[in-house]
């Protein structure tokens, strides 16, 4: 048994599209949009995003997030590089010899967490 998708209510769904294929890997062309607004996106992996538009997703508990995890610290430093340079909210962020992570919010305060683990 595999996750294959995650819905997310968010307010601007063309908005949030473009934040996870700009730092997450969604490829844009793979959108697919459904009469109540919902566009989904799939990642290479094959991942579904759902994202449902008109929404106010409210402020999320503090522990709830998702993931992603890549080979390197190497790479989750690029990626909090590049999200640092666009002015995205970065919430916490942890790099030692164990572990390099960083978490940063969506336009719509999605935690979302980025890790490489020894």
């Amino acid at each position: 048994m595999h996750l294959t998708h995650l819905g997310l209510p968010v307010l601007d769904a063309g908005r949030s599209l473009d934040f996870y294929s700009t730092y997450f890997g969604f490829d844009p062309a793979t959108a697919q949009r459904y009469p109540d607004g919902t566009v989904i996106i799939r990642n290479a992996d094959g991942f579904d995003l759902a994202l449902h538009a008109g929404q106010d997703p409210g402020a999320p508990p503090p522990f709830m997030h998702f993931g992603f995890h890549l080979d390197s610290g190497a790479e989750v430093r690029a990626v909090l590089q590049r999200v640092r340079t666009d002015g995205v909210e970065i919430i916490e962020h942890d790099d030692d010899s164990d572990g390099v992570s960083f978490k940063c919010a969506d336009p719509d305060g999605h935690r979302i967490e980025v890790y490489w683990e020894a």
